[in-house]
Parts: structure tokens; sequence; C-alpha cells
């Protein structure tokens, strides 16, 4: 009888967090999302990832309607890094690029838009755990299995 390696090939998914105070917002904030989607996981988590952004957390995000607040963007407690990390945040929740509405210049808008690019939001220290929230967004592409090499295993 063959073994059935897709059930095995399933594992509880690991996250790495930045530091304590990440991985404590991350579990007690996740039960106050309206619901337990990739997508809400993965912006908690880069809520979590710095003072800031945690301090700030309900002026970024509705806990209880499951809305962003875009216009957190242009308060004065952001900095350059806390704004990457709402960015990405934002990106993974909406998959898209929600400030950009924000903007009713064209070209306020495509500037807006270029903020999103991989080299702007990537280029800080945070990189790698924005790599960490785009697995917990997409673990089944993100956490490989090689599917045809279980088949043929199998046979």
């Amino acid at each position: 009888m063959a073994k059935n390696t897709a059930l095995g090939a399933e594992k509880k998914q690991e996250i790495i967090f930045k530091n304590k105070e990440h991985e404590k917002f991350y579990y007690t904030y996740l039960p106050k999302c309206p619901y337990q989607y990739t997508n809400h996981k993965a912006l908690v988590y880069c809520l979590g990832l710095s003072e800031d952004t945690r301090r700030n957390a309900n002026r970024i995000y509705d806990f209880k309607t499951g809305f962003i607040k875009p216009e957190c963007l242009h308060e004065g407690w952001q900095t350059g890094g806390s704004r990457k990390i709402v960015r990405i945040a934002f990106n993974l929740y909406t998959d898209g690029t929600p400030t950009t509405d924000e903007y009713d210049d064209p070209e306020d808008q495509i500037v807006e838009t270029r903020l999103y690019s991989v080299s702007d939001i990537f280029c800080t220290g945070d990189a790698k755990f924005f790599w960490e929230a785009i697995k917990i967004r997409y673990p089944d592409y993100c956490n490989y299995v090689d599917w045809e090499a279980l088949f043929y295993a199998e046979n």
C-alpha cells in the first residue's frame, strides 16, 4: 500500500519573530482581527515589527471592521522605516497598492505606486522579516514541496 506523502507534507509553519515584543504583539493582536486568514496574519505580523507601528497599530488598521487606514501614512509619527512596514502590510493585506487611491493627481498616484516597488520596500534591515510576512501570506507557494518527486516516490 502506498504511503500518502501529501499528508506528511503539511507542516506547521514556524514563524521567525524579530524580538519578544514582536512575537507578543502578533499573538495579542491576531485574535482581535475579524478573521484569521493569511492576509490578516501577514498584516499583524508586519505591524508588530517596530515600536512605532506597534504603538500606532489602531491608527493603521481597524481591528473591528477589518479596514486599513491609508491616511496613517501622512501622520507625524511615521518614519521612513515605519512607512515601508505599513506599505508592505497593506500590500499583503489587500494584494494591491491601496494608498494610491488617496491621491487625486495622477502624478502623485504614480509616485505613491512606485513606493511599493521591491527596491523601495526591501532596502531596509527589516527585509528578512518582510520575507517572513510573505511566507505567512502565501504559505502554499513559499514552502516548496516537489510534488513531482513525491508522486514518483510513491510509485
